[in-house]
């Protein structure tokens, strides 16, 4: 990628968002550290977010840095190990951020469900075995994306092969066979089942704080000093976040489509979309520390009293 104006003023841009994001995601993840080592006992949802935030922090490092100094015009710098092992690292962060959010929205869908509801009877068991389900399936996700090394190689290797594609620092087979489309298939099946359940809870949950809003407007209506509801801003923080990722798991599911079955030039993935595919490891962990009031207590020093 060569140094031009435009790819300087990208690349200032992708670092100071990357720089913010590692920041929020660092913040939550010391406070977990602070928790642990003090003997705190960690709530099923907190145990939930801190495999959430370390996969955002790894997604940045091995997405976010490599692109920035790519745009940077910075030519070779990473081989061919080190392509296998940051590609590998970011898409199993990717399915694994997939997997986080759609237990989490589920988690709340069942945690807040009514005592009369068919979800009830789940409470108990999700608050039990939620945490620890989190640590196996990072060896899921690590087994589901074995193949990926196998396709990728160092940018020195696309001055003698023509069946390659290139991101501005790695390349990757371009193929078409029977194997890969089965592979694709497989991977695209798993994460549209984490996508539907992820949407369902979230309608859910909407739904079921909007009902519950109108039950309880009349008593409100007494309490003028409630400026924001706290249906409101449950629902608010879920919809952030469900949208957020949505549209960057998309616009990444759409960038990989299209780099695994084109060795053409992707001239648009490395502008705007480029930033809207890492958006969400950004905006998440301030959405977490204005809303989750665990992590918000842990600024409230410096940020005075509320």
């Amino acid at each position: 990628m060569k140094m031009t104006p435009a790819n300087l003023a990208m690349g200032i841009f992708l670092f100071s968002q990357i720089t913010v994001g590692m920041l929020g995601n660092s913040s939550i993840l010391f406070y977990y550290v602070v928790l642990i080592f003090t003997g705190k006992h960690l709530m099923p949802k907190d145990l939930i977010l801190e495999h959430l935030t370390f996969a955002n922090c790894l997604s940045l490092i091995t997405k976010g840095i490599p692109q920035t100094m790519a745009h940077f015009g910075f030519k070779d710098f990473l081989d061919d190990i080190r392509c296998k092992f940051i590609l590998y690292i970011y898409q199993t962060m990717r399915g694994m951020s997939l997997y986080v959010m759609c237990l989490l929205s589920s988690f709340q869908a069942i945690t807040i469900s009514p005592n009369n509801s068919r979800w009830h009877k789940f409470k108990h068991r999700t608050t039990k075995y939620i945490g620890p389900s989190c640590s196996p399936i990072w060896l899921v996700h690590m087994l589901l994306n074995i193949l990926t090394p196998a396709r990728v190689l160092g940018p020195i290797y696309k001055k003698n092969m023509t069946n390659l594609g290139s991101n501005g620092y790695c390349s990757w087979f371009v193929s078409g066979n029977v194997a890969v489309a089965l592979y694709m298939f497989l991977l695209c099946f798993s994460d549209g089942l984490c996508l539907g359940l992820m949407a369902c809870s979230s309608v859910f949950m909407v739904s079921l704080l909007y009902q519950h809003k109108r039950q309880v407007k009349h008593i409100r209506s007494a309490h003028h000093f409630l400026k924001v509801s706290p249906e409101d801003r449950a629902t608010q923080t879920i919809l952030i976040l469900v949208c957020t990722f949505t549209i960057s798991y998309s616009v990444s599911s759409i960038r990989l489509v299209f780099r695994t079955s084109s060795n053409g030039p992707m001239l648009w993935g490395v502008s705007v979309f480029l930033y809207l595919e890492i958006c969400f490891p950004i905006v998440c962990p301030f959405v977490l520390i204005s809303n989750v009031k665990s992590i918000s207590s842990l600024f409230s020093p410096c940020c005075g009293k509320r």
